[in-house]
C-alpha cells in the first residue's frame, strides 16, 4: 500500500513537472501580438457567423465561410468528413506533433435575437438564433490557430495543426461519429473551445452529463375516427401510453438521471386515426452505462405501448454524448497562460449593456468577468453544477482534451434562451474572445515545442483517466448521423434569414449595419 501511494505520488509530481513546461516567452508574446492584429478579423467573423444563425446539420453557409477561410490560409480543408456534409477537417504543417482545436458552429431553434438589444427582438420571428454562442468558438479557434501557424513559420517549429467544427453539438449528434470515423487516430491532443462568461479550464471528471438522443416512431393503421374507429390502430395511443410509461418510470430511476421528451409527430387531422406517430426522448446520467440502462429501460416501454395499441415500433438514434473529463497536463498548461493573458479590459459601454441586459430580462444584476482566471478540478470544483450534455465527451475519451471557457457572454444570462444571444455580436463577444484566442495560441505553441508536455497529456490520460472509465459507446453499427434534421425548418426560414446577413464589405460590424448605437444601448440601465 505503502510503495502504491510513493508511486501515485512520484507520478503526479513528475505529471506536474512536466505540465510546467513551455514555449519561450517571446514565442508566446509574439503570438499574442498576432491575435491582438487580426481582433477585427475575429469580430467580424464572429458577427457574420451570428448572422448566419444556422441550427445543426444546416450550417452550410457557416462550415463553407470558416473552410475557405482556413484554405486561404494555407489549410487543406476535407469537406464532409464522417458523412456530415457541414463537418470538415483542415490541417497545415508536417512533422512534429498533431494538435486539433475545435469548437461548436450550430444555433438554436426559435431564438433569433437581435444583437446589442437589451430585451427580445428577434432578427427573423420563430428563426433560429445563437442563444449559446455558437458563433464565437471557431472564429476564435481560427485566428489562435493562424497566429501559431505564423510564429511556428518564422521559427521553423515543426507540428500540424488540425481544425474541426463542432456540428449539431445542440442535438449531442456528431463527434462519436468524429470518433468512429478515425478523424482523431494522428492527434495527439486537442483544445476545444466553448463561450462562458469566465475564463477558466478544468481537469478531471465534469459535471455534464453522458446522453442518448432517441426518436420512437410508431406505425399503427388508419380509419375514420367517427365512422369506424374500432378499425384503426392509433400510432398516437402508442405515443401516449409510452410517455406515461416513462413518467412512472421516473420515479424509480436515480435522481442523477435526466429525461425529456418532445412529440415530433402525431397525425395529420383529428378524424383520421393516425397510422403514424413519433416521439424524441434525451435519456441523460452521469455514466454511459447508466443511461444504456435507460435507453434499454425506454424500449421495453415502448413495446409495452405497441403491444397495447396492436401496432409497431422502430427506434432510431439521433445523438450521442459520453461524460466529460478534462486532462490534467494540458488544462496546467492553458491556465498558465490564462493567468499571463488576464480577463479583458471591459468598457463602460460594455458594463452598462451587461446591466441593461440583464435588467431588461428580469435577471439579477452581475458585473462582467472580474476575477479570475480558474482552474477547476477536483480538488477545486467548479461551484456551478450542469446536468447537460456535451459530445465532446466522445473525443475526450479519445485524446487527450480540454475545454477553454472564454468570456465573451454575460455573467447571470440563461443559455438557450434569446438573452444569452443579445451580447453574442457586441464588443463583449469579441474583446472575449480575443482573450481566449491567445490563450489557445499560446497553449499550441507550448504543446509544439515541448514535447514532454504531449508525453505527460497522454500518460495522464492512460494512467489515471483510464482507471476511471473505458470508451463503450452506444452507437450500433447502422446507426447514421441524423443529416435530415432541420432541413425543412431552414427551407422555410432561410430566405427571410437571408436579408438580415452581415455586410463586411458595406459595414464595420454587425451593430452598425443594424443601426444600433452601442454605446448608447445600456445608458438607461446605469442611470
Amino acid at each position: 500500500m505503502i510503495r502504491n501511494a510513493v508511486t501515485a505520488s512520484l507520478l503526479a509530481m513528475a505529471l506536474h513537472a512536466q505540465a510546467q513546461a513551455a514555449a519561450p516567452a517571446p514565442l508566446k508574446a509574439e503570438a499574442a501580438a498576432l491575435v491582438d492584429a487580426r481582433a477585427g478579423e475575429l469580430a467580424g467573423m464572429i458577427d457574420q457567423l451570428f448572422s448566419f444563425a444556422e441550427p445543426g446539420f444546416q450550417e452550410v453557409r457557416t462550415s463553407a465561410y470558416l473552410a475557405a477561410i482556413l484554405e486561404k490560409n494555407g489549410f487543406k480543408v476535407t469537406r464532409g468528413v464522417a458523412g456530415i456534409p457541414t463537418a470538415f477537417t483542415a490541417i497545415w504543417g508536417e512533422g512534429g506533433p498533431m494538435i486539433a482545436l475545435g469548437s461548436d458552429i450550430d444555433g438554436l431553434l426559435g431564438l433569433s435575437q437581435t444583437p446589442g438589444v437589451p430585451g427580445a427582438k428577434p432578427l427573423v420571428a420563430g428563426a433560429p438564433g445563437h442563444g449559446e454562442g455558437h458563433n464565437s468558438g471557431m472564429p476564435m479557434m481560427i485566428v489562435a490557430a493562424i497566429a501559431a501557424k505564423q510564429v511556428m513559420e518564422k521559427n521553423g517549429i515543426k507540428g500540424r495543426i488540425m481544425l474541426w467544427p463542432g456540428v449539431a453539438e445542440e442535438l449531442v449528434a456528431t463527434k462519436a461519429y468524429y470518433v468512429r470515423a478515425g478523424l482523431f487516430k494522428d492527434v495527439d491532443a486537442n483544445m476545444f473551445a466553448h463561450v462562458g462568461d469566465q475564463l477558466n479550464t478544468s481537469w478531471g471528471p465534469l459535471s455534464y452529463t453522458a446522453s442518448l438522443s432517441v426518436e420512437y416512431t410508431f406505425q399503427g393503421r388508419t380509419a375514420h375516427a367517427a365512422g369506424n374507429p374500432w378499425d384503426g390502430k392509433s400510432a398516437l395511443d402508442a405515443v401516449e401510453l409510452m410517455d406515461a410509461g416513462w413518467n412512472m418510470k421516473r420515479e424509480h430511476l436515480p435522481p442523477s438521471q435526466r429525461s425529456h421528451y418532445v412529440i415530433t409527430g402525431g397525425g395529420n387531422q383529428p378524424n383520421i386515426v393516425p397510422d403514424k406517430a413519433s416521439v424524441w426522448y434525451y435519456f441523460r446520467d452521469t455514466t454511459l452505462p447508466a443511461v444504456k440502462a435507460m435507453f434499454e429501460a425506454g424500449n421495453r416501454i415502448a413495446d409495452g405501448a405497441a403491444l397495447m395499441t396492436e401496432t409497431s415500433v422502430t427506434h432510431r438514434i439521433l445523438g450521442h454524448a459520453a461524460t466529460n473529463y478534462g486532462n490534467r497536463p494540458l488544462a496546467e498548461a492553458a491556465f498558465a497562460n490564462m493567468q499571463t493573458v488576464g480577463l479583458p479590459t471591459w468598457s463602460t459601454a460594455d458594463r452598462n449593456f451587461a446591466r441593461a441586459v440583464l435588467a431588461g430580462f428580469g435577471r439579477k444584476d452581475q458585473p462582467l468577468a472580474s476575477n479570475g482566471p480558474q482552474l477547476w478540478s477536483p480538488e477545486n470544483p467548479n461551484p456551478d453544477r450542469n446536468a447537460g450534455s456535451d459530445d465532446i465527451g466522445d473525443i475526450m475519451w479519445t485524446v487527450p482534451t480540454i475545454t477553454i471557457v472564454y468570456p465573451s457572454n454575460i455573467p447571470g444570462v440563461s443559455y438557450h434562451n434569446v438573452m444569452a444571444a443579445a451580447a453574442m455580436a457586441t464588443p463583449i463577444a469579441h474583446k472575449g474572445a480575443v482573450a481566449g484566442a491567445k490563450v489557445a495560441a499560446m497553449t499550441l505553441l507550448d504543446l509544439m515545442t515541448t514535447p514532454e508536455l504531449v508525453a505527460s497529456a497522454r500518460t495522464w490520460q492512460q494512467d489515471v483517466q483510464f482507471k476511471t472509465e473505458r470508451y463503450q459507446p452506444l452507437l450500433g453499427p447502422d446507426d447514421q448521423p441524423a443529416i435530415h434534421l432541420n432541413a425543412d425548418i431552414m427551407t422555410k426560414l432561410r430566405p427571410a434569414m437571408e436579408k438580415q446577413y452581415f455586410d463586411p464589405k458595406k459595414y464595420r460590424s454587425y451593430l452598425q449595419q443594424l443601426g444600433i448605437d452601442y454605446e448608447k444601448a445600456g445608458v438607461s440601465a446605469a442611470q
